[in-house]
């Protein structure tokens, strides 16, 4: 079984348990790279051409503006994931789903009888409708259970990371 984890993060200013906190690695980030490491995937960052910015509020309202308009932002580069039976999708919950370029990714490739394991890092709005928005974009995809991972718990989340990895056949 071959197995892709593709990620969106965002570093810079993120909130964390009620306050903004300036970050040199996003927590999406942080739980893919240990996904690397627990399995010996690949691992793809889904990153938007134009970057976020650095500010926490700015990239607040430039989401929402996307979200609002249902944009489909370009992406710096692309990866084809005809190659893996299991795509593990990792992402921020913004605005109650997916970061926008991560509409763009599922959008523009075949996830065809693929299986997407949904992991959404937050600090506490879980997964929201993000796991219904893939079964969306991916009509012929199995989507699995998603794992929500507090953001302010990404570094120490191994246990529950594992343990889901598990039940998902990937380790």
């Amino acid at each position: 079984m071959k197995v892709l984890t593709a990620y969106f993060s965002h570093n810079g200013e993120n909130y964390f348990s009620g306050k903004i906190v300036d970050v040199e690695v996003g927590n999406t980030a942080i739980v893919a790279k240990k996904i690397e490491e627990m399995t010996g995937c690949d691992l793809f960052e889904i990153r938007r051409e134009k970057p976020y910015p650095h500010g926490y509020r700015d990239c607040v309202n430039e989401a929402r503006d996307e979200f609002v308009s249902s944009a489909r932002p370009k992406l710096a580069e692309t990866t084809d994931v005809s190659p893996y039976d299991v795509i593990i999708l990792g992402y921020p919950n913004w605005c109650g789903t997916m970061p926008a370029p991560v509409f763009t990714f599922l959008e523009g490739g075949d996830f065809s009888g693929k299986k997407i394991l949904p992991l959404c890092t937050n600090e506490g709005s879980g997964l929201a409708r993000s796991v219904s928005d893939i079964a969306k974009c991916c009509k012929d995809a199995v989507v699995g259970e998603g794992l929500s991972v507090k953001g302010g718990n990404a570094a120490d989340c191994d246990g529950g990371l594992r343990a889901w990895l598990k039940e998902n056949g990937v380790l």
